[in-house]
């Protein structure tokens, strides 16, 4: 059996940039202290890290100011603080009336299942707008008129972690300034395989994993909040920040306001040196990279002939390197277990996206395989993949029975 080909950036980027490696060991090996839980050098070391890792990201995602940059556990944590937190406020502010949420069929779990539990509690409703069955696309003006007076927020993924669609950022942005709602983007699957602009796109709150784009270690990510979007998002923890001690009352400025207790400094030291080499490379060259690939696989992708359908769009413009395969009588996990016996890492399924696959109608049909890509997969690497995707598929057909392994 050949050796293990990586194909599931979209869960997480592996590998990372031998400069992450470094960062994390030399960190717990030669500085290892708490940032700012004492005046002794190793913990100003460590919070210096910190700040240099805030002024990367800000730079990267066109921020105002480093502070505004607060680190989280993942994207998971990020959403669940901004939105909840946004909801939370509203309330608060309006008394005996009810926050509104919109959001999209494209969007994650990580933005679904926060939404449902705020209606069951009875702290907010929500309204899903739904994307075109073939692009994945959500229409800007769809999301306009699901506003009503009181809506609190708008949620929006910048990159399908299913199509790999590209939404139209700046005119869903351009949106919510008109109805004087934020806008919180979800960046898992964007941010550093595309340019992100908070500025000019109009993202108010942007959310993001350290471990996917951005190429840094697991359990790190982080929440851009645009200047004042704190005052409308109330923090979802309290406790220990090493500032403002004297005081039993969680601090009000930024970033100490939502980050309580130790950080992951030593994923911290991997996420800076990884954002520092997407920056010293630039953004624009690995989505150049990414475009390549993306070519590459529309050039050489098993097609309506061989059963197999490509979910989101068919050109490069509008996507990043994310691509699910549908195919009409092998199921998803067939696929993926093909695909693994030639060596090839994908994965099968909904990906944490029902109505994406509701909306795309995949969702009785268990879901695609999907295959996704980072900046160390080559042109060669998707050639062979594409090859053994339709292997697989007409072995699957020749030698099973029907129905055997077939989609239900």
């Amino acid at each position: 059996m050949p050796a293990p080909t990586y194909l599931d950036n979209a869960a997480t980027s592996f590998p990372k940039p031998e400069c992450v490696h470094e960062a994390v060991l030399d960190y717990m090996r030669r500085v290892g202290a708490s940032p700012g839980r004492g005046a002794y050098a190793a913990a100003r070391v460590g919070a210096s890290l910190i700040d240099r890792c805030r002024e990367r990201i800000r730079e990267l995602v066109g921020g105002e100011r480093s502070g505004q940059v607060v680190f989280t556990l993942n994207a998971t944590d990020a959403l669940n603080l901004a939105i909840k937190g946004a909801v939370r406020a509203w309330n608060r502010g309006h008394p005996g009336r009810r926050a509104h949420v919109v959001t999209t069929a494209m969007d994650h779990n990580s933005v679904l299942r926060p939404l449902n539990a705020l209606a069951a509690s009875g702290e907010a409703v929500w309204t899903c707008v739904d994307a075109d069955a073939g692009t994945g696309m959500v229409d800007a003006t769809s999301i306009a008129a699901a506003v009503r007076p009181e809506t609190a927020l708008i949620v929006a993924v910048h990159a399908s972690n299913v199509t790999g669609t590209l939404q139209p950022l700046e005119a869903i942005g351009r949106a919510c300034r008109r109805a004087g709602v934020p806008l919180l983007v979800d960046a898992a699957q964007s941010l550093g395989h595309a340019p992100v602009d908070a500025a000019s796109m109009g993202i108010d709150l942007l959310a993001f994993p350290g471990h996917k784009g951005l190429l840094g270690p697991l359990g790190t990510g982080g929440l851009y909040l645009r200047a004042g979007m704190d005052s409308i998002v109330e923090p979802l923890r309290e406790g220990g920040t090493g500032s403002a001690s004297e005081s039993d009352v969680q601090p009000l400025t930024l970033p100490d306001r939502f980050e309580p207790g130790s950080h992951n400094t030593p994923g911290i030291a991997g996420l800076s040196a990884a954002v520092e080499w997407l920056l010293d490379r630039g953004v624009d060259l690995v989505r150049a990279h990414e475009a390549r690939l993306t070519q590459a696989v529309l050039e050489t992708m098993p097609g309506e002939r061989d059963g197999f359908r490509l979910l989101g769009p068919d050109s490069v413009e509008g996507r990043v390197g994310v691509f699910s395969f549908a195919h009409d009588s092998i199921s998803p996990d067939a696929l993926a277990a093909g695909l693994e016996s030639r060596g090839y890492l994908a994965r099968a399924g909904l990906h944490c996206a029902p109505r994406a696959h509701g909306a795309l109608g995949t969702l009785e049909r268990g879901g695609a395989v999907r295959l996704s890509v980072g900046p160390f997969v080559s042109e060669e690497t998707v050639h062979g993949a594409m090859r053994a995707l339709a292997a697989v598929a007409s072995e699957l057909r020749s030698e099973r029975p029907v129905g055997v392994g077939s989609v239900r």
